[in-house]
């Protein structure tokens, strides 16, 4: 507004002149609403004189930067930073060999408290050639900062020809790549140095003569060398250290306890380990500590009593133990507290509900019991106590809390009589959970009850008995979960009312309801009615709807091709249901859908041929239905496909070789149809399956030789790769894929698939000839049944380079020769069967071998030898167990049995462990231990770090749950 033509230009807000010449010498434009491109003759261009342009926090429509600003030759300070800027840096701002200070940043650097985010779209770039000449000409730069500037084509040792004079050097999110020089940590003006974002950025600190003016160091995201240096405790200015997802393991060095003006210390997401060290009590300056997701132990340490400054603790997703210190009780300042998935026990101490500032509190994923307190204050914005053993009644003191905004109490042992309209206290309140308590929730409706913010609400497992009337006041609800209550009968109308403008997830599983009459579900974005007892055909979804899950329910009748109008769809489950007819055509025209489950059910005609280019399809789930026909050559078209099962139909069709394409196939499965013919189409010059995990042919008529070229291109059972200390399954975060594998006869359903499982499954066919050696080369191999074929030859001995193996089944074949003595040496081998072949000679001895039943060998007339009654010759046949056997339990000081319960945390979390207990008479099976996070049911809660819950695997015929 103070832009007007009658004014001297030089009382313009923004403007700075000369007070002798009367030259522009200082444009601050910025945050001025600017839009549009630069034109080539815009007046800025004509101001000689100016020394200082900022166009900062602009929007410039992603045009390029000019070149004209190169003119500017007498600028010292230049930044154009966050004004939507496109292209690559001109060559010309290498002319303004003035400049002191730089800043061309897409994107601000974002305060590194945040933890760490993910790559944007970075709209600029800057070119080798034109950053060499930047740093040769610019050589009185004391400030740079490309901040989300694509600098992927500069070599991280152009970085050391940067002036010494710099003071502050900026580069985060700028995709460089390969090892940062040391050289750069010891300049020696640098104090600010921030790198954050590079992931494919390796480094090292120096490790002596390091003594450095820094003031503030964020490296988080690069792939430094494993251990601290002591030389980091040289850095007697620094203040602010930024050290997370480092690849770090460890003990944090003494020398830190040297860093003594440090206000800022992050340290999470590394592999730090023993207990927290007492010499950070020495940090008494600390404002923010951060040492989560590491494997620190011990008990919470009481010298944090010292860091009376501290305002955010975060020490969450460690292994600390005991109770947590009721003596640190002079941390005043306190706002945000995360002790969460931990093992912390005893009650909650009192000092935590008396801090007067207290905004966060997690303790959730703990053992702690006891009650809750009253609060003192009424700061507290999120409080999150679930998954611990707390008792008692909900203190009062929370629904005075006019702040909050998220509450999680479940799976507790609360009990007592909640009246639901109480929160309607918490104007605020975005997401209140109360499953899986012992409460009793009353739910009437009260006309003054209004939750105007409330989007979130789950009452899972709360002994509902009915829908409860108070939700006819959420107007604003996106998520409602009433999953696993005792609510029956027919969905109300009212119930389509709630949030009628906002729903995005509606969960009504394991309940009782018989009837899903007018189901007007125009504004629905996720349906889970699974586990019920409903009845009647299938709803046609809205339009909107994305994820729709009706599994586990008693629908019959038709898929309707309407639902082929709901072209936005992501996940469709219909799984163990009673559905019949044909599966509509269209269905492989979804332009969006990941997902197609349509397990168990009685679907009968062929499947649909019709899957379309560019199709996003990663789980196609048929198993268990009447389909018949050939595989749809369609299907060639869905790249993403990850999962692909048509087990238990009635397919008859040739081995599918032409979906060796697939990028992206970890799993196919076969089983149980009419297949026949030879498996063949893989060429040495071909890359065949190269992510399949899991193969299931069995019980079909497939004949012929083994395919020895299939198996020698399996490359993701040679290395499944890093498997890491948390599980990971095959799926998204509202769908995890399943699988059945069998054996002895048994089915052993997975209710997700781990992904380091690997099995190849062939039993049950006509496949004849040898056994190929180069099945020895999948080392990651955990799963092989070649059972019930004609197989002849002898067993490879190269099977006994499987050392990742659990399960190996050759029975019922026309194998001969003797055992070859290199199985004995599968230390994970829990599941042997090699009866009903043609075998000779001693079994081999070794004492994990040696569990195996009779069973295990029967039907072999020329084998002798424990654990069978014929003993062997004593002519030296007896084979003796192995060498290398000897040695591993001498020289390592612990045998197989160390071995067996040592395996509890390791690779495919107690695989078949239900059945092997009771078969197989190995009970020190018990002692595998099962170390993991899974994702919640129910998809979550809204958290800023993702969270998993602790389960196993589920196993079902026998229906045994191991955790």
């Amino acid at each position: 507004m103070s832009w007007k033509e009658d004014n001297d230009c030089c009382s313009w807000d923004g403007v700075t002149c000369d007070k002798v010449t009367g030259h522009v010498i200082d444009l601050d434009l910025s945050c001025s609403g600017l839009y549009g491109n630069i034109p080539s003759n815009s007046s800025v261009f004509f101001l000689p004189q100016l020394q200082k342009l900022n166009l900062a926090f602009n929007d410039f429509d992603y045009s390029q930067i000019s070149s004209n600003f190169g003119q500017l030759i007498s600028l010292t300070h230049l930044n154009l930073s966050a004004s939507n800027f496109n292209g690559s840096i001109p060559s010309e701002i290498s002319h303004l060999s003035n400049l002191v200070s730089l800043d061309i940043s897409s994107v601000l650097d974002v305060y590194p408290i945040i933890y760490r985010s993910y790559y944007l779209n970075v709209p600029l770039s800057i070119e080798r050639p034109v950053f060499e000449r930047i740093v040769q000409n610019l050589t009185m730069l004391k400030t740079l900062a490309l901040n989300y500037v694509d600098m992927s084509t500069i070599i991280p040792n152009s970085l050391m020809n940067l002036s010494s004079s710099l003071t502050s050097l900026s580069l985060c999110y700028s995709i460089l790549q390969g090892n940062f020089p040391t050289q750069i940590f010891r300049l020696p003006n640098l104090q600010i140095l921030r790198l954050r974002g590079n992931f494919n950025l390796t480094g090292s600190f120096p490790k002596v003569n390091w003594s450095s003016p820094l003031k503030s160091l964020d490296v988080t995201d690069i792939n430094f060398s494993k251990q601290l240096p002591n030389s980091i405790g040289n850095l007697l200015s620094l203040r602010e250290f930024y050290l997370e997802n480092c690849t770090l393991m460890g003990s944090i060095p003494t020398s830190f306890g040297n860093l003594t003006q440090l206000s800022y210390l992050s340290l999470g997401y590394n592999k730090f380990s023993g207990q927290i060290p007492s010499f950070l009590s020495n940090l008494v300056q600390l404002c923010l500590l951060d040492l989560s997701f590491n494997n620190f132990i011990g008990q919470f340490p009481e010298f944090f009593v010292n860091l009376t400054q501290l305002s955010s603790l975060d020490l969450s997703s460690n292994q600390l133990t005991g109770p947590i210190s009721s003596h640190v009780n002079a941390l005043q300042k306190l706002v945000d507290i995360r002790l969460n998935s931990n093992n912390l026990n005893d009650t909650i101490p009192s000092w935590l509900f008396t801090l007067p500032l207290l905004e966060s509190l997690d303790l959730s994923e703990n053992q702690l019991t006891g009650h809750i307190d009253q609060f003192q204050s009424k700061s507290l914005k999120n409080l999150y106590l679930d998954g611990n053993a707390l008792t008692g009644s909900i203190s009062t003191s929370i629904f005075e809390q006019v702040n909050l905004t998220v509450l999680t109490l479940s799976s507790n042992n609360f009990s007592g009589i909640v009246k639901l309209h109480l929160f309607s206290k918490l104007k605020n309140l975005l997401l209140l959970d109360l499953s899986h308590n012992s409460l009793s929730i009353n739910t009437t409706f009260k006309a003054s009850s209004s939750f105007p913010q409330l989007d979130y609400l789950k009452l899972s497992g709360c002994n509902l008995s009915e829908f409860p009337d108070i939700l006819r006041s959420f107007n604003q609800l996106r998520y409602l979960d009433l999953s696993e209550n005792k609510i029956s009968g027919q969905i109300p109308n009212w119930m389509w009312e709630i949030g009628m403008d906002t729903l995005a997830y509606l969960n009504l599983s394991f309940n009782y309801l018989t009837n899903i009459e007018k189901l007007p579900l125009e504004n629905l974005f996720i349906l889970d009615l699974n586990s019920n007892k409903l009845q009647g055909s299938l709803p046609i979804p809205p339009s909107s709807l994305t994820v729709l899950f009706l599994s586990n329910n008693k629908l019959s009748g038709e898929i309707p091709d309407l639902i082929c109008n709901k072209s936005v769809l992501e996940i469709l489950d219909l799984s163990n249901n009673s559905f019949s007819g044909n599966i509509p055509i269209c269905m492989g025209n979804f332009s969006y859908l990941h997902v197609l489950d349509l397990r168990k059910n009685k679907l009968s005609g062929t499947i649909p041929g019709s899957f379309a280019k560019g199709s996003l399809l990663r789980t196609l789930n048929l198993n268990e239905n009447e389909l018949e026909g050939p595989i749809p050559r369609s299907l060639v078209n869905c790249t993403m496909l990850e999962v692909l099962d048509i087990g238990n139909n009635k397919v008859i069709d040739t081995f599918p070789y032409w979906l060796q394409s697939l990028p992206e196939l970890q799993v196919l499965v076969l089983h149980s149809n009419k297949f026949y013919g030879s498996v063949r189409g893989c060429s040495e010059m071909n890359h065949c399956f190269p992510k399949l995990k899991v193969l299931d042919l069995s019980k079909n008529k497939f004949g012929g030789p083994l395919p020895a070229s299939y198996f020698k291109n399996l490359q993701a059972m040679k290395d499944v790769g890093e498997v890491g200390t948390k599980l990971q399954y095959i799926g998204e975060s509202y769908y995890q894929d399943s699988i059945t594998v069998t054996m002895k006869g048994h089915l052993f359903g997975f209710m997700r698939i781990f992904v380091a499982f690997t099995a190849i499954d062939f039993s049950n066919n006509n496949f004849c000839e040898e056994i190929p050696e180069v099945i020895g080369e999948l080392y990651s191999l955990i799963h092989l049944n070649l059972s019930s074929n004609n197989l002849t030859g002898c067993i490879p001995s190269s099977l006994g380079n499987l050392n990742a193996l659990e399960s190996l089944d050759l029975s019922f074949n026309k194998l001969g020769g003797k055992i070859p003595w290199q199985l004995a040496n599968l230390d994970f081998l829990q599941v042997l069967d090699l009866s009903q072949n043609q075998l000779t000679g001693p079994i081999p001895r070794a004492p994990h071998f040696d569990t195996f039943p009779n069973t295990s060998y029967a039907g072999n007339t020329g084998l002798c030898g424990f654990p069978l009654s014929k003993e062997c010759k004593s002519d030296g046949t007896l084979q003796p167990r192995s060498e290398i056997e000897d040695n591993a339990e001498s020289t390592n000081g612990f045998g197989w049995k160390v071995v067996l319960i040592g395996y509890a945390s390791g690779m495919v979390i107690g695989l078949f462990m239900g059945y092997l207990v009771f078969s197989t008479g190995k009970p020190q099976l018990l002692v595998r231990i099962v170390e993991g996070e899974t994702v919640e049911r129910g998809g979550g809660r809204m958290r800023d770090v993702e969270e998993e819950e602790n389960s196993g695997f589920m196993f079902y015929r026998p229906s045994i749950v191991l955790n």
